[in-house]
C-alpha cells in the first residue's frame, strides 16, 4: 500500500479498467451519487426556530457547529491529502481526494448555517473561541500527529485509523445537538445539512477503514498485536478528551450523559470500521431515541422542487446504501 516513488521513476496514469478488487469502483460511484453543495439547502426557515432557543441553547449550538468546522477543516486540508499522497493505488487516491473535497464542503456548509442564524460579531466570536478551546485544539494535535508521521505501512495504517476515529467517532459529539433539535422539529433545515454530512462521513469511515484493513492483513501476528494495542490506546486517549469536551459544552443544558452514550456508540462503530472488536459495547437502544432516528439518512419529507435534502434524487441510477453493500 505504501510506496516511496523516486523522482526518476516514470509517472503512471490511473487505469479504471484495471479491476483489482470488489469495492473501489463501488465507493467511487457512491461518492458521486452523494455529491451535494451547501447552497442547495434553504436555511431561512430556521431563523424563526432559532429565536425560540434560550441563550444557553444557542451557545451550545454555535460551539458544537464551530467545533465541527475546525475538525472538517483539518481533515480536508491535512488528513485526506496526506493519506492520499501516501497510498499507492491511483484509484484510491482519487476517492480519498474526492472525499477530502467534500470535507471542505462540510466546513463551508457550517458557515452557511452561521450566516443564516448569527450576526457577524457572533461569527467572529465563534472562530476566536475555536482558537483557544483546549479540548478541540488537543484533538487536532493528536490526530494531526499521525497524518504528518507517515513513513511506512505501519504509520500509514495508524494515520488511517486516526482518520476513521475522526470521521466515525470524534465528529459525533458535535452532531448530537443538531440531531437532537431537528428531531424535535427545531432547526430542521440545518439538521438536513447535518444528515447529508453524516451520510458522507459514514462512507468516508467505511472506505478508509477498508483500506486500513487491507494493510493490516499484510502484517505478521506480532505487528498486528502491537498495532491493535496502539489503536485501542488511541481510542482511550481520544475518549478522555471527548469526556472533557462534552462536559465543558453540554453541562449547561443537561445533556452530558446522553452525549457520552452517543459518543461511545460511535466509537464502537469506528472500531468495527477498522475490523476491531467494540470497546464500549453500547447498543442502539442505549442511545437517545430522537438522535438515533436522526442518524437515519433515508429520504426526508421535502418538496422535490423547492428543497434539496438528502432525499433529493438526481436523474441517475441512485440506490440506497445498506450495511450489506460493504460486506465483501
Amino acid at each position: 500500500m505504501f510506496k516511496e516513488r523516486s523522482k526518476e521513476e516514470f509517472k503512471p496514469a490511473v487505469n479504471w479498467n484495471d479491476i483489482r478488487d470488489q469495492f473501489t469502483e463501488l465507493f467511487w460511484n457512491q461518492n458521486i451519487r452523494q455529491f451535494w453543495i451547501d447552497t442547495e439547502i434553504p436555511l431561512t426557515e430556521d431563523k424563526n426556530t432559532w429565536k425560540t432557543l434560550s441563550a444557553d441553547e444557542q451557545d451550545v449550538y454555535k460551539k458544537v457547529t464551530g467545533g465541527l468546522t475546525l475538525l472538517d477543516t483539518e481533515q480536508a486540508s491535512l488528513g485526506m491529502p496526506e493519506i492520499a499522497l501516501k497510498v499507492d493505488d491511483l484509484r484510491a487516491k482519487a476517492i480519498l481526494n474526492f472525499m477530502g473535497m467534500m470535507e471542505h464542503m462540510h466546513a463551508k456548509s457550517y458557515s452557511s448555517i452561521f450566516s443564516t442564524l448569527c450576526s457577524t460579531t457572533e461569527i467572529d466570536e465563534i472562530f476566536a473561541w475555536l482558537h483557544t478551546q483546549p479540548q478541540l485544539q488537543k484533538k487536532i494535535k493528536v490526530i494531526s500527529a499521525y497524518y504528518t508521521s507517515i513513513k511506512d505501512n505501519e504509520s500509514l495504517y495508524m494515520a488511517m485509523s486516526a482518520s476513521v476515529f475522526l470521521e466515525s467517532f470524534l465528529f459525533y459529539s458535535g452532531f448530537f445537538y443538531p440531531l437532537y433539535l431537528a428531531g424535535q422539529g427545531k432547526l430542521v433545515s440545518s439538521g438536513e445539512i447535518i444528515n447529508l454530512i453524516i451520510r458522507d462521513e459514514s462512507i468516508h469511515g467505511v472506505y478508509t477503514g477498508i483500506l486500513a484493513q487491507e494493510i493490516f492483513k499484510s502484517f505478521n501476528d506480532s505487528t498486528k498485536k502491537k498495532l491493535t494495542k496502539q489503536v485501542n490506546d488511541l481510542l482511550v486517549e481520544l475518549y478522555e478528551i471527548e469526556i472533557e469536551y462534552t462536559t465543558e459544552i453540554y453541562t449547561k443544558i443537561g445533556l452530558v450523559g446522553e452525549v457520552l452514550k452517543f459518543i461511545q456508540y460511535n466509537a464502537d462503530k469506528a472500531l468495527m470500521n477498522l475490523g476491531h472488536d467494540p470497546h464500549f459495547n453500547i447498543k442502539e437502544t442505549d442511545v437517545n431515541a430522537v438522535v438515533i432516528r436522526g442518524l437515519d439518512t433515508k429520504t426526508k419529507n421535502h418538496d422535490f422542487f423547492s428543497t434539496k435534502g438528502n432525499g433529493y434524487i438526481k436523474t441517475t441510477n441512485v440506490v440506497e446504501t445498506t450495511d450489506d453493500d460493504f460486506d465483501f
